[in-house]
Parts: structure tokens; sequence; C-alpha cells
């Protein structure tokens, strides 16, 4: 008997992008694109994140595809995406990279890379090389087609937690539990210099775009901006006042968002050191940050309890006198400047994930994004088509989601029931 056949989603980004290089020859400005209507017809017109440079909001991923998981169920640390876009690596806990294809999201390999839980992993921006770290405090190279080359055995003495390439490719910095950051040759496979400061362990590390500067956050909930020439600190940023677990320079290289356990994401201007944004929405630690690669002020952030948020920098808070409900959270307009604490996410994902996101990848094209969690699976998430409302194509189904939707039917009962009290009704046991 043959085997019955399987519905497969897959977003091919091949027609909008054909579309999008036909018509920008006679346009001269991303204005001139044609204007979306909100109805199924507009899919048509629909363009690739790069048509719309001026409307970061046409790429809120927020329409839930498909979801991959390994036989062996464990958890995703780190979700990557080739270069090329045409594959996802995952890196789970059993030491485990696993592939799967871009566009259909189906499996393709396994490899038993590490022997114990893979941290981080990171590719080089030439696009020729991997890096991976383990809890044994060991950094493996590998080539794209993952054939190993090379490995640091005891790179660090805890384990591995972060792992950056610098603009050239000609080093790379590592972060780990044993409280240091450490710059490495990459040619030599050896330690250049041991950056010693923080107060705990260091929980992420990342290298600037295009400067010898590293940004590092830990346990002791400081920021710490260091020289990777000289090996010294230049900045600590004491903003946060619980552990930072995630960090990312934007690619302008002016922009350093920062999550903490402590709910709040802070996005830093390094050139005055002065903090730029501070969103509220999360409702516990942020776990992952990941920036768009075509929009610069779009970020992206996972938390503790499966929740996917997106963020606009500069856009300010809402309309004055205007409350915006997300969720059980409220955020109304306390200030007149255009970059308030009281700013909410443009756009969420509640109850993604069952539990805590380690990892988000955007797609190289950004109209998809992976998010890989502790739930033992990776999710792969894509723009609204025109007229879909975000919240009824987002998955509805996880415990999360569920308790906030008895929340949302017990508040409004009780409102109903205050409603038929009167107003002289008082309690009536």
């Amino acid at each position: 008997q043959g085997r019955k056949p399987v519905q497969r989603r897959t977003v091919d980004y091949t027609a909008t992008t054909v579309r999008h290089i036909e018509s920008r020859a006679y346009q001269k400005h991303p204005f001139d694109n044609e204007m979306l209507q909100a109805t199924s017809g507009a899919m048509l017109d629909f363009m690739p994140p790069s048509a719309y440079p001026h409307a970061p909001a046409t790429s809120f991923a927020t329409k839930f595809v498909h979801v991959s998981t390994n036989k062996i169920r464990t958890g995703v640390n780190q979700v990557l995406f080739m270069p090329d876009g045409r594959r996802l690596l995952t890196c789970s806990v059993n030491g485990e990279f696993t592939m799967w294809n871009g566009m259909s999201f189906n499996f393709e390999t396994i490899l038993q890379a590490h022997n114990c839980a893979i941290r981080t992993a990171t590719f080089s921006h030439n696009e020729n090389w991997l890096l991976s770290g383990d809890d044994a405090g060991t950094i493996k190279y590998w080539q794209t087609n993952l054939n190993n080359l090379k490995s640091i055995a005891n790179a660090h003495t805890e384990p591995v937690r972060g792992l950056a390439f610098a603009p050239s490719d000609l080093k790379f910095c590592s972060c780990s539990d044993d409280t240091t950051v450490k710059v490495f040759d990459f040619a030599r496979a050896a330690q250049v210099s041991v950056l010693s400061g923080h107060g705990g362990d260091v929980k992420c590390v990342d290298w600037h775009p295009r400067a010898a500067l590293l940004a590092s956050g830990g346990k002791d909930s400081l920021v710490k901006l260091w020289d990777a020439k000289s090996g010294k600190g230049v900045a600590s940023l004491h903003a946060h006042k619980n552990q930072v677990g995630a960090l990312r320079w934007n690619q302008n290289g002016n922009w350093l968002a920062t999550g903490c356990r402590g709910q709040q994401l802070k996005v830093f201007d390094v050139r005055t050191l002065r903090e730029l944004e501070n969103f509220r929405g999360h409702q516990k630690e942020i776990t992952s940050l990941a920036w768009h690669p075509h929009h610069e002020t779009l970020l992206t952030s996972g938390g503790f309890d499966g929740t996917i948020m997106y963020w606009i920098v500069g856009r300010g808070a809402d309309d004055d006198d205007e409350t915006s409900a997300k969720g059980d959270v409220s955020f109304t307009k306390k200030t007149n400047h255009a970059h308030s604490a009281s700013t909410g996410p443009c756009a969420e994902i509640r109850g993604g994930h069952e539990a805590a996101i380690w990892s988000l990848a955007w797609h190289p094209a950004g109209h998809i994004l992976c998010s890989g969690s502790n739930d033992n699976t990776s999710k792969f998430w894509c723009r609204n088509r025109p007229g879909e409302v975000p919240r009824d194509t987002s998955v509805r189904s996880g415990p999360a989601a569920l308790a906030e939707q008895a929340l949302m039917e017990a508040q409004i009962s009780a409102n109903d029931a205050q409603s038929r009290g009167g107003a002289g009704g008082g309690y009536r046991g």
C-alpha cells in the first residue's frame, strides 16, 4: 500500500523577487511601488522585504508556516540559515547538527557534531566557515558542507555561550561561563587575548560589524565594550538590573540591542553611549534577539515564555491619549518624547513556543523567521498575505495561548457580572 500523500506548505520567494527585479527598472524610489490593497488579489503585487525599505511593518513574520522536530526530541539551542538561504541549520542539546530545507522545511541531513550540548554557532562573513561551541568549552571549525576541519579543545573551562567573527574574518571572539571573553586568531586557531572584567558568567558576545569593538553581556547585569586590539575595556553600561542574556549589534554599527532577565529590551547608541529605546512588553526573561537583514529599524525578540515580539526603533509611543492593549499588558503614552519607555511591541506571537526561545534567525531575504526553542522544536514564521489579520494566522494552541484565552474569558465574564449587578447592588454573597 502506497504512502499517504502529505501536504507541505512551501514559501517560494522566487515569484515576488522576479516581480521586484522587473518593476524596479522603472522606479526611481521605493515609494513608487504599487500600494497594496487588503485583499487576497493583491498577493500578485506582493514584493520581497527589500522592496519596502520605507515600511518595515511589511516584514512582521507572524504567520505560522511549519514546525520541524527531530526524531530524538531534544532542545534546540541555535538556529542558523545557511548563507545562501537554501537550508536551515539547527544545533541541539544532544550535540547534533540538523539540516532542514529552507523552502519546503523538510528534513535533509543530521550529523553528530559534538559529544555534548552545542550552545552557539556562527557563520563567517565570507560565508565559507562555521564555528560551533559546546558545553565542554570546545570550539570546532566547519566548512559549509559540514566537514569538520579543526577543533580547539579546552578553549574555555566552562560552556561556550557566544561566538562572533571579526569583520575581516581573520579573528573571532568567544564568551563563556568562566567569566572571560577570548579573542582567537582564526587561521592559527590560537588564543590572542583574554578579556577579563565581568563579575560572573558571560552570556553573550558580539563583534562590531566594521570596527575592532566587542560587546558582551553577563550575569553581573553589565554590558561591556572592549577594544579587540588592545584587549582592554572601553566602557561599561549599567542600564540593566538583571542578567543580560542577549545582545546584538545593528548592521549600521551605531545601535546595540540588549535584552535582560528583567523583561527589558534596550537599544543604545554607542556614539554617545546613551539609551535610545527602552522596550517593555515581555512577561518573562528575554532570551534571544535578531535584527532584520533589510530593515535597519526592525528588531525581533524571543522570550522565556515562548513569545516572539517585533519592535521598530524610533517609532515612539502610540498617539497621544491612546492606550494600546497587547495581550494582557496595556501601554499608555505618558510623555511627548519620540522615544518613550511606554513603547509596546508593534506585533507579537504569544504562545509561539511552549518553552524558552533560545535562538532567532532571519532568512537572508528577510521574508521568513525561524525560532529554535527548548520545547524541542524549530518553527518557521512568514509574512501575512495582504488582507490577513496577524492574530488569525499565528499559533493559538500552546499552553501560553490557552492560558491567555482563559484569562480573557474570565475578565469578560467578570465585566458582564459587574454590569448586570447595577450601580448600587454592592456585594451579594
